[in-house]
């Protein structure tokens, strides 16, 4: 067997034996692609123009006038996964049911469920418990309601497949919270953190403060996360700023303003500064959604905030209605509704399998303005009570649709943290194959259903999905792999960095060989020559967080039949060159087998410029 470093010729001189052969003007047009593309951390290059151009070439040159074009359907099983939380009308779950049990339907037609995953107090039902030494649990903060028994001190269980591991992300919107009702619920948090995560969970703590800060990455260690809410506590929450205005609103409606002309501007500009908040504060959210996307497995995100309004300034509307008895304004709040921006971000949870499991910080909510001095015979207390249902609508709908659920209205949170650890411990996950086809693209409904209905049973689950073109998918892993260091290589590819060039524009041309290892690639056979193809997805990341856009790049792979043998033991190398400035720059790789539809991805950290 050749060594790794004799194998770039060893393959090239396989692919690519004369110039006049078939072989070596695919090869030709592969070199050109692979001089041609370059990929710049912070913007975008041309090159699916030119992967097009240089696949097509290919496929031209094969042809010859004598074999005919090479086309390859490639194969795309993606299995959808749902999880599904079966209770009784006291909440406790209903266990032990099957396969059988279950109806599937996808926009109200039936569909046969595929894979089907029991879990049953975080072990899966075939699975048989083995006795591991018991940890000391960790002293917990006293509480108004003890915590359920701790997670991390049961049975051991063997690790989860690929697809049903769970990444937990506490999502503190510090935007959006009092600092009081923060740290109120960062300190069940903790508690929370220490006895229920189980070992082989990964948790990520993120924050938003006008922007999407990642305070530490995934974890197997809660213990690190639990620590790290200590920082937040110190923290300004802006949500004071919020309800300051509110106030000194409302006060100017019902003590100052004596015709409804005196403050009507001013009402649409403070809900007008909202909606635009609350545009920052979903755009954050979305990408915090879209960077799990790649990630396999389950994705609950625990989304702590003080409430979000689903239509902005609508209170301070109803006050203007309330006192000066024009319902025209009511048609004004209209304006800034947020409803259609909350359903884009659920279709796109679901789409990317990520639950909402969604904290109102304020806990029990009491009247925050209006009293006996100033309640009108209709208004009072309906002013604030609009103002709750307001906040918390979001919370509620974000979580029910998303196959969560939502803590509200309550100064303990120790009860939904440890359901929303049930959830985690006992579910039931149906997967089905999706239609694919014209339908690709499109958001789908799912409703799930027991064969045999029983009274007071309630079924828990994302109510939808849009099935992703596989091109997606591989480049929200590559994206993963950039966020989280995700790698699953099951092709077992390597990436080599060579010898950079100063380009004129004072940056860096960089580079890098993709190593494919030849024998766990599949070929079809076509006369004299074996044939294969792979496609690749980049991406780059500098060291402030830019992102390249990913970029995808279409190769064929001729190796006569003669030689095919010898080549199995063999790499494949195909040249990239990237367009780099300088630094710390991390490189994501993705390679997928297009016939046999095997995947790989490897990262490849680089420093440019000495």
């Amino acid at each position: 067997m050749k060594k790794v470093e004799e194998a770039a010729h060893a393959v090239n001189t396989l692919v690519a034996p004369s110039e006049s052969s078939t072989v070596g003007r695919i090869a030709a047009v592969a070199a050109v692609l692979a001089a041609a593309l370059w990929l710049w951390p912070l913007g975008s290059a041309d090159v699916e123009a030119q992967a097009s151009s240089a696949d097509a070439s290919a496929g031209t040159a094969a042809d010859g006038g004598v074999e005919g074009n090479f086309f390859v359907e490639a194969v795309d099983v993606n299995v959808v996964n749902v999880e599904v939380y079966v209770t009784d009308r006291s909440g406790n779950r209903i266990t032990g049911l099957t396969k059988d049990d279950f109806v599937l339907e996808v926009d109200k037609s039936p569909v046969a469920i595929s894979n089907f995953y029991a879990v049953e107090g975080g072990r899966a039902i075939n699975e048989r418990p083995e006795v591991i030494e018991v940890t000391e649990p960790v002293e917990a903060e006293a509480e108004a309601e003890p915590a359920a028994p701790s997670r991390q001190n049961t049975e051991a269980v063997a690790p989860r497949p690929r697809d049903q591991r769970l990444y937990l992300i506490v999502y503190v919107d510090n935007f959006n919270l009092l600092p009081f009702s923060r740290n109120k619920v960062l300190r069940q948090a903790r508690n929370f953190l220490r006895s229920q995560v189980r070992p082989g969970d990964e948790v990520m703590l993120v924050s938003y403060d006008r922007s999407l800060k990642i305070r530490h990455p995934f974890t197997k260690d809660p213990e690190i996360i639990s620590s790290a809410l200590y920082e937040l506590e110190e923290l300004t929450g802006h949500r004071v700023h919020y309800d300051s205005d509110r106030r000194d609103i409302l006060s100017q409606i019902y003590d100052d303003a004596e015709n409804i002309y005196e403050v009507r501007g001013r009402v649409s500009q403070y809900a007008e500064s909202i909606h635009n908040d609350m545009a920052f504060t979903l755009d954050a959210m979305g990408e915090q959604v879209e960077m799990l996307a790649g990630l396999p497995g389950r994705k609950a995100i625990l989304y702590v905030a003080n409430g979000l309004p689903m239509r902005a300034g609508e209170d301070v509307f109803y006050a203007l209605n309330d006192k000066f008895r024009d319902s025209t304004v009511l048609m004004d709040s209209q304006r800034y509704d947020l409803s259609r921006r909350f359903q884009s971000l659920i279709a796109r949870a679901n789409t990317n399998r990520v639950t909402f499991y969604t904290v109102d910080a304020a806990g029990l909510r009491s009247y925050s303005f209006m009293d006996a001095s100033n309640a009108t015979a209709g208004g009072g207390a309906q002013i604030d009570q609009v103002h709750f249902t307001n906040l918390q609508s979001p919370l509620l709908f974000l979580a029910e649709e998303t196959g969560g659920f939502a803590m509200i209205n309550t100064n303990n949170f120790n009860k939904g943290l440890n359901k929303m650890a049930e959830d985690f411990d006992t579910y039931y996950s149906l997967g089905f194959l999706p239609a694919g086809g014209e339908k690709v693209g499109r958001y789908h409904r799912i409703k799930v259903k027991l064969k045999n209905e029983r009274r007071g049973v309630r079924i828990r689950h994302r109510e939808g999905y849009r099935d992703k073109p596989i091109g997606t998918r591989m480049s929200d892993t590559a994206l993963a792999a950039l966020h989280f260091g995700f790698q699953e290589n099951e092709l077992g590819i390597e990436i080599d960095k060579g010898l950079e060039k100063v380009h004129e524009s004072g940056q860096f041309l960089v580079p890098l060989v993709v190593k494919v290892p030849i024998g766990k690639l599949t070929f079809l056979e076509s006369r004299e020559t074996q044939r294969g193809r792979i496609r690749l997805w980049v991406a780059a990341k500098d060291s402030e967080g830019g992102l390249a856009e990913v970029q995808q790049v279409p190769v064929p792979i001729d190796i006569p039949s003669g030689d095919f043998s010898r080549a199995q033991e063999q790499y494949y190398h195909y040249q990239l060159t990237l367009l780099m400035r300088k630094g710390r720059q991390l490189v994501s790789v993705g390679v997928r087998d297009e016939i046999g539809a095997t995947t790989g991805f490897a990262l490849k950290p680089v420093t440019i410029g000495g």
